[in-house]
């Protein structure tokens, strides 16, 4: 299909056209392996921590990752600036709540 895109034997519209066809040809995604996909592009940036947050939680629910993995890979993408402060503190959290 790839091929017939870049010889333009195909021509798609809209790009939600082209993975519908994808679809299509390859058989439905399976849910799970699309929130382990998207919890291993998931990083804060520019986001506020709610918005990471809820995210990174929106994500774990149907990933299937164990509670430790997902501990770990929070602590990982939370920008360094907050890990530091929440390093720091007398308590440190142990949740992300």
């Amino acid at each position: 299909m790839l091929e017939d895109l870049e010889l333009e034997e195909v021509e798609f519209r809209l790009g939600g056209e082209f993975l519908l066809k994808l679809k299509k040809k390859f058989g439905r995604e399976d849910k799970e392996s699309v929130q382990v996909a998207e919890l291993r592009r998931i990083e804060q940036g520019e986001k506020t921590v709610e918005e990471f947050v809820q995210g990174f939680q929106r994500a774990a629910r149907s990933s299937k990752y164990e509670r430790r993995a997902l501990v770990e890979k929070f602590k990982r993408e939370i920008n360094g600036v907050i890990k530091r402060k929440l390093i720091k503190t007398e308590r440190p959290p142990n949740s992300i709540e």
